[in-house]
């Protein structure tokens, strides 16, 4: 760089700050456009309001005698929410606006009571329970971080990924702050398998293959929709929403075939039996996923697809950790672990322990860069997120949250994939099923930043595996209360 004139090539310091500023100004943070959703069909009511109405007819022409002449007090309603605020008051309550604050039933324990609904306690099973649907339903309509004013009322530790704390005590920058800070923090992942080392020829060139990966810009992907709910209107809402949030949505291979989804986002489920066919998705697409393992399957996909990635889905069946190490000696770049919707497998074992197992493994091997974790199964809530990535993953796959922001209503047993009930709304179009996904994967992000923010991470890819930054509930009782005579560690 010359400070001269500018002659040939070379740009003088007002040129290079100008175009600097140009480049500067071009550029944009990555962001996910939330807008405010309504419900398509309401959840049912949180409180179930009975008013007597002989007792308040009977309580309205005694306040007549006794106040009359004050209208104010007359026609005032006992409810700062508005469930007697129709045009008959009481006599018609308005019990979706009922917060169960039990002022009414205070004032007027002799005709009005409280309950609470038993449709609205049904929702769920117990691992996706009733509040974890609420949750998930507000962060699709509203896309922004759930905010309650009433403090933590829950236990302080618990089964599944209640177990593990993260670790907010080395906040490290205020710049640093989550969703408000100055600085960038970047949720971007890649996926695919890096060499463990470089070589290069007499010229500087790379001996052997390179790096092989792709870059999402969140942790996480949209899994295929269960069978039993799965209908040519989800798999479109799901690839235009992973189109539009830059992330991978992954369908069936004869799905794909038949309704024209290939894509650079859409990621193909390929039978075992038809691994040939590997590389007749088109030029966009960038991954494949075999349905279950078997070398001979993979290295056909392999030959199939040069230009393509091949990943493999495992589940957590007896029997996983010999085939995980078969599976990486064979050179699988992206491994897809897959638990029921309870986040179970091996023998009743939660996912989260599997999935340290999994990585631990891939570190002891010293091949934990070569190959790019994926988990789905017992991801319900955001927090959910960071802590399957702080055990192992790379990124973690989405399923039943995702109905569930479509206002999918579950019934029964949800822990098994095949056999899961979800009924879906009538009224369920592309535009406003999209929305609701990407208002979800915003709130979502913004949680996972705010994670990291207060951990002092910048970016997502160095929350992996940190399992430093996590406190486990039986690890603290047991420091704690070992001592103690008569202890014997968490129930859960």
């Amino acid at each position: 760089m010359a400070s001269g004139s500018g002659v040939g090539s070379a740009l003088t310091m007002s040129e290079f700050a100008a175009s600097s500023r140009e480049r500067a100004d071009s550029y944009q943070r990555y962001q996910i456009e939330a807008m405010e959703t309504p419900d398509r069909q309401a959840l049912p009511n949180r409180f179930l309001v009975k008013v007597g109405k002989f007792g308040l007819a009977k309580f309205i022409v005694s306040e007549l005698f006794q106040y009359w002449g004050k209208w104010d007090v007359i026609t005032s309603r006992p409810c700062t929410y508005g469930v007697f605020s129709g045009p008959v008051g009481g006599f018609s309550p308005r019990p979706e606006l009922c917060v169960g604050c039990l002022r009414c039933t205070v004032q007027h324990p002799e005709f009005t009571t409280v309950e609470h609904n038993p449709a609205r306690a049904a929702m769920g099973d117990r691992f996706l329970s009733q509040k974890l649907i609420e949750t998930i339903d507000e962060e699709a309509r509203k896309g922004s971080v759930p905010v309650r004013g009433q403090g933590y009322r829950g236990r302080f530790g618990g089964p599944g990924w209640d177990g593990m704390f993260t670790d907010m005590s080395e906040i490290v920058r205020p710049s640093r702050d989550g969703i408000h800070g100055r600085e960038l923090i970047g949720t971007s992942v890649d996926i695919g398998g890096k060499p463990m080392n470089l070589q290069f020829d007499s010229e500087g060139g790379i001996v052997g293959e390179g790096p092989r990966m792709l870059t999402i810009q969140v942790p996480f992907v949209f899994d295929a929709p269960p069978k039993m709910v799965a209908s040519p209107l989800l798999y479109q809402i799901w690839k235009v929403t992973a189109e539009n949030i830059d992330t991978l949505a992954m369908f069936p291979a004869e799905t794909v075939r038949k309704m024209g989804l290939a894509s650079k986002n859409v990621v193909p489920i390929i039978p075992i039996s038809e691994a040939s066919t590997a590389g007749g998705f088109g030029v966009d697409t960038r991954l494949v996923e075999l349905e279950s393992w078997d070398s001979a399957s993979f290295e056909t996909a392999r030959s199939a697809a040069p230009d393509v990635i091949v990943g493999v889905r495992l589940a957590f069946d007896t029997g996983w950790q010999a085939q995980l190490a078969e599976m990486v000696d064979a050179g699988v770049s992206v491994i897809h672990l897959i638990a029921d919707n309870h986040g179970n497998g091996d023998g009743g074992r939660f996912a989260m322990d599997l999935i340290k197992e999994a990585h631990m493994s891939l570190l002891e091997s010293g091949k934990r860069d070569a190959v790019t974790l994926l988990g789905t199964g017992g991801i319900a809530a955001a927090d959910h997120l960071p802590k399957a990535i702080i055990v192992g993953l790379d990124a973690v796959g989405l399923d039943v949250p995702l109905l569930i922001a479509l206002q999918g209503q579950p019934s029964g047993d949800l822990s098994q994939r095949d056999t899961i009930k979800v009924k879906m709304p009538r009224k369920l179009d592309e535009e406003w099923g999209v929305q609701r996904l990407t208002n979800l994967s915003c709130s979502w992000r913004d949680q996972m930043l705010e994670i990291l923010g207060a951990m002092g991470i910048r970016e997502v890819r160095r929350l992996r595996g940190e399992m430093g930054r996590a406190m486990w509930c039986s690890h603290l009782e047991e420091e704690a209360f070992a001592e103690i005579e008569g202890f014997v560690g968490s129930e859960f």
